[in-house]
């Protein structure tokens, strides 16, 4: 447990906030070796927080106890030792109480100490998602009679990744796509694949923290010269910009300097990898001597040792980093080239991982891919595409639905053609595979949407369908032909008669049923009810900004914003709870911070899928990057909306009505239902006839006045229309126009 990983571990054991604990462990120098106490010393940031907060104080105190110490026993992903004979003649082993999953006991330096072989073996699943884009790419090139893609033949400099990767784009790209990395790529600009090398052998702890990436990027863009030592370094160290990356420039640079043959090369790169004192001081000599006698100053020849020795410590292998950079490279292109086939391949890879799934269909929606939810008829168990813009939901991605399941629905649609209805989809799959919770799954997740009229419908007619099912399977079992035949239209007698259509879950219904199979919100999102009462009322958070020029939104100002409660992290502290929310609108997302007594007044509000309104000052989010929110005030929507709202207008359309084929007695009696549910609020009503050539505005009296709940508003739309419902918000104008006969 170093000292970064051991502030991580006791935080995360304290309960604290990853934000919080990330930010403690980030004070950490990142010199390799650091120790805690050390840390203390040369981190003033750190030292203040350790004096000045108690949290900290027992953070590190703790950690200090526990600094230095094995985390746990761990196994090599990809090691295999072998030995000439019985393993246990040479090492002792460990393995689990059935005997499966041997391990060695000794560690990997004693395995080699003793002598025995060990081979590394590294399996990457990017290459399974490689795999899975090019057979899905040349399927669709060989039906247009194209020649297939030859991953190995794309060229290395094509314009469109480079582009794709300058923007920093990288979500889903082989180890270009933490926030990090995406952050180093946008300073860096890399227009070349030796600096995607560069890249991932820069992108680490050591680099990072000594100043050398700072120096590459400088040199890069001219706007600081490469030095080097001695006129030999330049060919060595030239595509570095002068700086010591690799393992290789060392080797290179004592067999060029001091006439090292490769073999001692590599022994100079373990020694200096490994920071051995005795080995180390044989091998400056050697260098010295070998240097001196090449012409160079000793001096200069010790200078230039301890320069290798101290960056050899955070050398990477070069090999290893153009291997990686390989992969990068061709996750990128098909990226930049078929964005659904790769995103549809990188969702397969994942599909057991809710949150990674959601991630990247948000990255689908940022790169304009549509994704199409799941449908027995045209999905697979993996995610798939539909032409070059869209993504089809995999089978395998819904919950509750085993992947047995969903083979013999495959199979079925294989054998039979597509299904035509529920009751042909019941009667063709296997029900010992498929019983009910699975199809109640299938049907919320939107899977069944082309065989009925609607999910609702569908879910009302289940029961009669799985029994009409039941009844045929069992006949077949029997050795006898279906007596009503069930591919009629009507069920027969004994078992019913088929439901008629009923009305469609409202959109909060249907949403809530993706969430819970989905995990996510696939065919809208709960902010879009509110979206034209957020436009009038309330900022955009994708209209925040740390410019403060921009739009008004700068740093310290009064902002009102609202969304959706995508994660809550509540935490004790000295004075009181407090607590962190993800807010996200649609335009962009948040963090909330609330303190003591705006925690208390609304803690019962913090909950995940809520909507809220928050009003708050604009902060910089130091653990995020970007602009957070402490949070002053918080409120259901309902209740902002029920202190906000001036007026409701009601539009009876005439054409609307007629569309649905309504009176208008039809249309009053409903509407003055819905409005005695609602009576003895605080919100006049306004009743407008419309037609082509006149309209009548009715204005209702005291005792017809509302409150303005969602339930109100979700049931006047579904009756009169969207368009048809009009709020009056205060401070804008109400038409206050004469009401005039029909």
């Amino acid at each position: 447990m170093a000292a970064k990983a051991v502030v991580r571990d006791v935080g995360r054991v304290l309960g604290h906030p990853y934000g919080f604990t990330d930010r403690i462990a980030k004070m950490v120098p990142f010199d390799l070796g650091i120790t805690l106490s050390k840390a203390l010393e040369e981190s003033e940031e750190l030292k203040q927080a350790y004096e000045n907060d108690e949290e900290v104080t027992q953070l590190i105190d703790m950690a200090l106890q526990l600094e230095g110490l094995t985390r746990n026993a761990g196994k090599h992903a990809g090691g295999v030792v072998i030995a000439p004979g019985k393993l246990t003649d040479f090492t002792a082993l460990y393995c689990e109480a059935d005997g499966s999953n041997l391990v060695t006991q000794f560690d990997k330096n004693d395995v080699e100490a003793v002598g025995l072989v060990k081979f590394d073996f590294l399996g990457l699943r990017t290459l399974t998602i490689i795999d899975w884009a090019l057979k899905t790419i040349n399927r669709q090139r060989q039906a247009q009679g194209l020649a297939p893609v030859d991953i190995n033949a794309i060229p290395m400099d094509d314009p469109e990744s480079f582009r794709l990767l300058k923007s920093a784009a990288t979500t889903a790209v082989f180890q270009l796509e933490s926030s990090g990395m995406k952050e180093l790529i946008r300073k860096l600009q890399p227009d070349c694949f030796d600096e995607i090398t560069a890249l991932v052998a820069l992108y680490r702890p050591g680099p990072l923290g000594t100043g050398m990436v700072d120096d590459f990027i400088a040199c890069k863009h001219g706007h600081q010269k490469a030095k080097y030592l001695h006129p030999s370094l330049e060919p060595i160290l030239k595509p570095t910009y002068g700086v010591i990356l690799y393992q290789e420039q060392v080797m290179q640079i004592a067999q060029v300097l001091a006439g090292y043959s490769l073999g001692g090369a590599d022994l100079l790169r373990r020694a200096m990898g490994k920071k051995k004192p005795e080995e180390m001081e044989k091998q400056g000599e050697i260098f010295r001597k070998g240097a001196v006698e090449r012409g160079v100053d000793e001096a200069l020849a010790t200078q230039i040792f301890d320069l290798m020795a101290h960056f050899a410590g955070y050398g990477f292998n070069k090999s290893h980093s153009a291997a990686y950079a390989l992969v990068s490279y061709q996750t990128l292109w098909l990226k930049a080239h078929y964005p659904a086939a790769f995103m549809a391949a990188v969702l397969s890879a994942d599909m057991d991982n809710t949150d990674k799934v959601v991630h990247l269909i948000e990255e689908c929606r940022e790169m304009a891919l549509q994704v199409l939810p799941p449908q027995v008829n045209r999905s697979e168990y993996q995610f798939a595409v539909d032409g070059d813009d869209k993504v089809i939901y995999g089978l395998g991605a819904i919950k509750g639905v085993g992947e047995s399941a969903i083979e013999g629905i495959i199979e079925a649609r294989k054998e039979g053609g597509l299904f035509q209805d529920l009751f042909d989809f019941c009667r063709r799959i296997d029900l010992r595979k498929c019983n009910r919770r699975v199809l109640e799954s299938l049907v919320r997740a939107g899977a069944l949407d082309e065989l009925g009229s609607n999910r609702a419908t569908l879910m009302v007619q289940l029961p009669l369908a799985l029994k009409m099912a039941e009844q045929h399977h069992a006949l077949q079992a029997a050795g006898q032909s279906d007596l009503f035949g069930m591919s009629e239209p009507e069920a027969p007698p004994a078992m019913g008669i088929i439901p008629d259509d009923v009305a469609d879950w409202s959109d909060e219904q249907r949403l809530r049923g993706e969430k819970e199979t989905l995990g996510l919100f696939l065919t809208g999102h709960p902010i879009d009810f509110y979206e034209p009462e957020i436009q009038e009322m309330v900022c955009r958070i994708g209209n925040l900004s740390l410019d403060d020029n921009q739009k008004g939104y700068g740093r310290g100002k009064e902002v009102t914003v609202a969304g959706l409660v995508m994660a809550v992290n509540k935490r004790a502290t000295q004075r009181g709870m407090m607590a962190s929310v993800l807010l996200d609108d649609k335009s962009g997302r948040i963090e909330l911070t609330l303190f003591n007594e705006a925690f208390e007044c609304c803690k019962d509000l913090l909950v995940v899928d809520k909507v809220l309104v928050v009003q708050g000052k604009l902060v910089h989010d130091e653990y995020r990057g970007g602009l957070g929110l402490r949070a002053e005030e918080v409120s259901s929507f309902e209740s902002f909306r029920q202190r906000r709202l001036a007026a409701l207008d009601l539009v009876l359309d005439e054409q609307f009505i007629r569309s649905r084929k309504w009176t208008a007695l039809d249309v009053r009696n409903q509407l003055l239902a819905l409005l005695e549910a609602s009576c003895g609020g605080t919100v006049p009503v306004c009743v407008r006839y419309q037609r082509q050539d006149a309209s009548a505005l009715i204005r209702l009296g005291e005792k017809w006045r509302v409150t303005p709940d969602d339930a109100l508003l979700r049931r006047l739309r579904q009756l009169l229309g969207d368009s048809n419902i009009v709020l009056h918000f205060t401070g804008n104008s109400v038409n206050t126009a004469a009401a005039i006969g029909v």
